[in-house]
Parts: structure tokens; C-alpha cells; sequence
């Protein structure tokens, strides 16, 4: 049974949230501020966090933060204001898998918790046969090829991305997102597309989430991110990638 720590200070919000998860057959904690939050993450491992962002004692900001810097990956999908859009690019620069606004449908916040809990037992099993392809003597059989667009280079072995030479660290579902582009040798990749791809979401799911990372990505890899010049929009359609 998949575990669930929800960070949320509002407690009708939270017994509302614990609730429902817990009838899709969830197991739940619920945590009322951030240092309470980064306990039972800590005491438990979840298989994922909910997190809001406004939390006494310690914003979720920090406990995201945290989180991340102790190296762990289970996925967070966090909980922002309307219209807080600043609030949700720092969330997503510090290691948040996605974002939910307030208030948000319940449906719609289900589907994305299940998709981001197929997602991560996705990766997770697709790690085992990585690694036993990485043991001496055969790692240079299955090892992916380099692939390189203006000063970028990436090493899918490595999952490792440098741009001039210099390493630049992306969060795991920025550099999915790069390699589901990559992989389309400049093909148009629509936002459902990429949806369904990199985060495993249904076409019942309407986020935005792809555009900001696409505006992480550009910050991190583009020379002027304002006038990309590699990771292009196709207006009305989605985003390709130019070498």
C-alpha cells in the first residue's frame, strides 16, 4: 500500500485531503507544519509527499529544500495560491515534481498522485537493468550515445548534462523532459505529449507544468533564455528542440 505524507496546516484542507486518499486505498500521515512534515518524511520514507507552500515553523520551500539535499527522490507535488505563479517555478527549481493550485478538484488531484506514483515505480523498476548493464565488462554494450545541440551535451549513461563544459545539475523530471525532446530529432512534441511521456498523465489531466519547465530548462541551458534558440515553442502545438 503506497504511503502518503501530507504537509498541510489547514485542518479541514488536510482531513479533507487524508480522507479521500485514504478511500483510494492510500495509506496517510498528516503533517500541520513544515519541521512535523520533514519528521515523518524522515521517520518513514513515503512514497510520496503532498506539501504546502505557507507552513508555520518552516515553509515548504525549506522542507522541500531539505528534502532534496538529504537525497531523497520520492516525488512532491506541491500546493500553491492562485495566481502565485512565482511560488510555483521556485517549488519546481527546488525538486517539486509538479503543482496543484488552490482550490483544486479532488478528482483532479487524485489522477496526479496516481500518476506520479506510477511514474516513480516506473523509474524505480527501470533503474535495476540500468545498473546491471553499468557492471564491468558489459557497460559499454548498452550505453546510450552522447547527444550534443549548441554548447549542450548529455550523457544518458551518466544522466549527466553539461553545457560548455560545466556541469549543470537538472532536477530528474527536467532532464526526462529534455530527453523525451532529444528523442524526437526536432519532431514537434505536443504538451500531452510530453504530459503522458514524462509525468505519465492522462489526457483528463490540465496542467501547465510542462511550460514552466520548459522555462527551467531554457534558464538553465539556453544562452539567452528569453530568445531561445534551441528549445523552441510551436505556437498552439508544443515544443521541439533545434540542434
Amino acid at each position: 500500500m503506497p504511503r502518503i505524507v501530507v504537509v498541510e496546516d489547514n485542518p479541514d484542507l488536510a482531513f479533507g485531503l487524508r480522507n479521500n486518499l485514504e478511500i483510494e486505498g492510500y495509506e496517510v500521515d498528516v503533517a500541520p507544519d513544515g519541521p512535523a512534515g520533514l519528521a515523518a518524511v524522515r521517520a518513514g520514507a513515503p512514497d510520496l509527499v503532498l506539501l504546502d507552500l505557507m507552513l508555520p515553523g518552516l515553509d515548504g520551500f525549506r522542507v522541500l529544500k531539505t528534502l532534496r539535499d538529504e537525497g531523497r527522490q520520492m516525488p512532491v507535488l506541491i500546493l500553491t495560491a492562485r495566481g502565485e505563479e512565482a511560488d510555483k517555478v521556485r517549488g519546481l527549481h527546488l525538486g517539486a515534481d509538479d503543482y496543484v493550485t488552490k482550490p483544486f478538484g479532488v478528482l483532479e488531484l487524485l489522477a496526479r498522485v496516481r500518476a506520479l506514483l506510477r511514474r516513480a515505480a516506473r523509474d524505480s523498476a527501470a533503474a535495476a537493468p540500468a545498473d546491471a548493464a553499468a557492471a564491468p565488462g558489459v557497460a559499454g554494450s548498452t550505453a546510450a550515445a552522447c547527444a550534443r545541440f549548441g554548447a549542450v551535451e548529455i550523457e544518458p549513461a551518466a544522466r549527466r548534462v553539461t553545457r560548455a563544459g560545466a556541469e549543470i545539475p537538472l532536477a530528474p523530471l527536467e532532464y526526462d523532459l529534455l530527453q523525451a525532446l532529444v528523442r524526437r530529432g526536432g519532431a514537434v512534441a505536443t504538451r500531452l505529449d510530453l504530459l503522458r511521456e514524462v509525468w505519465g498523465y492522462s489526457a483528463a489531466v490540465v496542467s501547465r507544468t510542462v511550460d514552466t519547465h520548459i522555462a527551467e530548462l531554457r534558464r538553465k541551458l539556453e544562452e539567452d533564455p528569453a530568445r531561445p534558440r534551441h528549445i523552441l515553442t510551436v505556437r498552439k502545438v508544443g515544443y521541439r528542440l533545434q540542434p
